[in-house]
């Protein structure tokens, strides 16, 4: 996939409205409080780059599942708040993000001044890609900024419908994100190593099927690994299984044979006799789980054997935890990983919200080269897919 698009630096933006996509979508606990900020201050860059070019900036972004209704709970006001502090101005914050009150707020905007539309999905018309009201918001403004990869993989009126209307073009996060993906796509440093987990094999099916040609060693660990051990006539116990993917599964093992891929999947479990802090838990090997056990995170031996391949790799992707790592007991694989691909000496990207936050949990964001803020952006990235949200922005 060759990509080259404009940036903001491509662009003049002196005394211009630039209207930006930003991807805000936060985490926030019972009382409206932001408890992981990573995605505004990801925005920090191109929102500063915008103000010092001299534009008036308007942001937008979604937050949560609204599903086209006012929540008051899903409001942007905490990400307002939250941007006044890390850029040291008032952000001005509007009631609705389209309408007579924030086109008077946007046209008394002046350089150097930012405005914050609220939540775009108050209007089903953002997931419908509307045509009209992607026009209404590119009335607002005369250059359209992209800077959210978490959602550039969807169609929507705030990331392709707008871009009909006036210049589009990439902020940094975005440009940082294709790039790094881009370049390890087309030209890895070599041992090329990818680690996938996570408890669906259905998500990361195409991600498999497309990387195992490039890839040198594909490492296999998280509840996926059972619809695969499944596949092959072993016994899985009570553990995660997909049952229509196990054909699939199948297929990429021979595939994986035929042309002489490593695709290395775990030798032993820990397995518990339920899903929690107290469960009784032992390891075993793949072919000896019992039935009344569910898988709940890759065993020593295979930590053993994963590290092995990860210390002598030159560029490696992880996206996916090794077990159910929110529960302590059954995050010791996650953890290793974790910490492995933090010490290496390698070109590391890290993608998928439970990775990162695994990445975050364990202290090691400035051990890898690059955290992917997109989990769904970088996996259909990963798979081959053409992104929407890039597609429509100006070729450099």
């Amino acid at each position: 996939m060759d990509i080259n698009k404009k940036t903001v630096k491509d662009i003049d933006l002196e005394n211009k409205k630039v209207i930006m996509r930003a991807d805000f979508n936060v985490p926030l606990d019972d009382n409206g409080n932001i408890t992981d900020d990573t995605r505004i201050r990801a925005a920090i860059p191109t929102i500063k780059y915008i103000l010092e070019n001299k534009a008036s900036l308007i942001l937008m972004s979604h937050l949560g599942r609204p599903k086209g209704v006012v929540k008051e709970e899903m409001r942007l006001t905490p990400v307002g708040k939250r941007l006044s502090e890390l850029l040291g101005i008032q952000v001005k914050k509007t009631d609705d993000c389209i309408g007579d009150d924030v086109k008077s707020q946007v046209s008394s905007l002046k350089s150097g001044e930012v405005l914050l539309l609220e939540n775009l999905r108050f209007h089903k018309e953002e997931t419908d890609n509307d045509e009209e009201f992607a026009k209404k918001l590119a009335s607002f403004a005369d250059i359209y900024v992209n800077d959210a990869f978490g959602t550039a993989h969807r169609a929507h009126a705030s990331t392709v419908g707008i871009a009909k209307f006036i210049p589009a073009v990439s902020g940094f996060l975005l440009e940082k994100e294709i790039y790094f993906l881009n370049t390890i796509l087309k030209n890895p440093e070599r041992p090329f190593v990818v680690v996938l987990g996570g408890a669906k094999i259905s998500t990361k099916m195409g991600v498999v099927t497309n990387l195992l040609e490039k890839v040198d060693s594909m490492l296999i660990g998280g509840g996926m690994i059972f619809t695969f051990l499944k596949s092959r006539g072993i016994n899985i116990g009570k553990s995660i299984l997909e049952p229509e993917k196990e054909v699939e599964a199948f297929e990429i093992f021979k595939k994986a044979k035929n042309e002489e891929k490593e695709l290395i999947m775990p030798v032993d479990v820990i397995v518990a006799d339920e899903i929690s802090e107290n469960a009784k838990t032992k390891t075993v090997d793949v072919n000896q789980i019992p039935d009344d056990m569910s898988g709940v995170d890759i065993g020593p031996k295979t930590i053993k054997l994963f590290k092995k391949k990860l210390q002598e790799a030159k560029t490696i992707i992880w996206n996916g935890p090794m077990g159910i790592f929110e529960i302590d007991k059954f995050a010791h694989g996650t953890e290793e990983i974790a910490k492995t691909v933090g010490s290496v000496k390698a070109t590391t990207v890290v993608g998928g919200g439970d990775s990162v936050a695994a990445i975050m949990k364990f202290k090691l964001s400035d051990k890898i080269t690059h955290i992917s803020t997109g989990g769904g952006a970088s996996l259909e990235f990963l798979e081959g897919k053409v992104l929407p949200g890039v597609e429509v922005l100006e070729d450099a």
